[in-house]
């Protein structure tokens, strides 16, 4: 019998990539897509415990489901409601003891047993919580088949985290480091290009840790998994993300420079410019050590471009400190950036730390800091006008005859062109910069 679930996704990648396993594993269960919570059966909501309030907007979003499944048990049904993920994994007592009506509690490394949980809960009253680490590794449990649909793909290789940034939660709620072995990394990825996929994001919450065990014994780094990667037919594309400067190696870099799959597109988040305030984090590198490695990677691949991301008002930040965030924005240049402002996390070192830094300064600092990478993604972007860039045509635009790809610096790219161009790599020339995305020309 068909059932409906609906799954509202907050956060990273990861959780995106999180949801759609969850589905997968669902789905023999009879549970099919629902366009939202009204009509749903099951409701999930992956949660991220990153951004600022998160705990906050959960118990909100559960406020608005909860006449939902009050009015489904009226009319003699029942709408299961779970809550997953990060903030889940962080709180799930306090999800139970604010939200009693919630049924299931699971964190994220859990969701392979979700047909067990929804089995106990639907043969019994009272809610489930399982929010623990589990010795054996998910990805054993999950299905092989996937309901990834599209020319872009995540993949899952590694999770967890065991660098204990003052700031962040992830080894928290995540756990340790942990790499799937190579062998399932490629057999999932064969799977997902014989569905169509033509670009595999890589995604792991510290992912050129990534250590899995390869096929022949010993183990791989990431560098050598994406050459294992780009032998796979038919996968054109592939990227990774979010790296750690400290887990950069030679290998790594080596693929950069070797591999024509890898684009020349990287997410190395450095955080702060300053060495006082990289070292009250526990990043463990220093602001030269971030440059040197920019300069390794502009010397193996010399179109390369790059992203990153910075906290503002990390507590005891002075103007000095901040200015060299600037100067380090300055020197590097980004195509893109994600900048924040400070917020404190539970149980993190930081939000214990003396001089946090006021909201106003705060605000200040971020707006200076936003200023200039929004003019050097513009930059970058007014850069390509008149260059041939070859484009992954992912979707159709709003227009008729217009299609949507990304650049291999992850820019939008609208072109009018034929329908068949979709899940083609095509070149374009570009012609304009819009507000959020490029646009260009099909090259004979």
């Amino acid at each position: 019998m068909s059932k409906k679930l609906f799954i509202k996704t907050y956060g990273c990648q990861m959780n995106v990539y999180d949801s759609a396993r969850m589905a997968d594993v669902l789905a023999p269960l009879g549970y099919t897509p629902a366009e939202g919570p009204e009509d749903a059966d099951m409701v999930v909501l992956n949660t991220c415990h990153i951004r600022e309030k998160a705990e906050e907007k959960v118990f909100s979003e559960l406020g608005r489901l909860k006449p939902l499944k009050i009015e489904r048990e009226k009319a003699g049904g029942r709408m299961i409601l779970a809550v997953a993920g990060c903030v889940a994994q962080a709180e799930g007592a306090e999800i139970l003891s604010r939200a009693p009506f919630v049924d299931l509690v699971l964190g994220p490394q859990t969701y392979h047993r979700l047909p067990e949980m929804v089995a106990r809960v639907t043969r019994a009253a009272g809610a489930v919580l399982d929010t623990e680490f589990p010795a054996e590794a998910k990805f054993d449990f999950l299905p092989e088949t996937t309901s990834s649909k599209g020319v872009s793909a995540f993949l899952s290789i590694q999770e967890g985290c065991d660098k204990f940034c003052t700031f962040c939660v992830v080894p928290y709620t995540r756990g340790a480091e942990f790499s799937r072995p190579a062998q399932s990394v490629l057999a999932e990825a064969r799977r997902l290009v014989a569905a169509g996929v033509r670009e595999l994001t890589l995604l792991g919450q510290n992912v050129n840790a990534y250590h899995g065990a390869s096929p022949e014994g010993g183990e791989w780094g990431l560098g050598r998994l994406i050459r294992a990667l780009a032998e796979v037919p038919d996968l054109a594309r592939i990227r990774y993300m979010t790296s750690h400067p400290l887990d950069v190696d030679e290998a790594l870099i080596s693929a950069h420079r070797e591999v024509p799959q890898l684009m020349p597109f990287l997410h190395l988040p450095v955080q702060s410019g300053s060495d006082r305030v990289l070292e009250a984090m526990n990043r463990r590198h220093r602001a030269d050590d971030f440059r040197r490695l920019i300069e390794r990677f502009r010397a193996a691949r010399p179109d390369i471009a790059f992203s990153s991301d910075f906290i503002v008002g990390f507590p005891g930040e002075t103007d000095e400190d901040f200015e060299a965030t600037m100067a380090l924005c300055r020197e590097v240049g980004f195509a893109q950036a994600f900048s924040f402002k400070y917020s404190p996390r539970p149980g993190t070192p930081a939000a214990g730390f003396p001089r946090q830094i006021a909201e106003a300064v705060q605000s200040e600092r971020l707006d200076r800091l936003q200023e200039l990478l929004t003019s050097q993604q513009r930059a970058f972007n007014e850069a390509c006008i008149g260059r041939e860039l070859p484009v992954l045509f992912e979707r159709r635009g709003r227009h008729e005859g217009q299609l949507v790809g990304r650049s291999p610096y992850l820019q939008g790219v609208h072109v009018t062109a034929p329908a068949d161009g979709l899940g083609r790599i095509r070149q374009v020339r570009i012609q304009r910069v819009d507000r959020n995305s490029l646009g260009g020309e099909l090259v004979s």
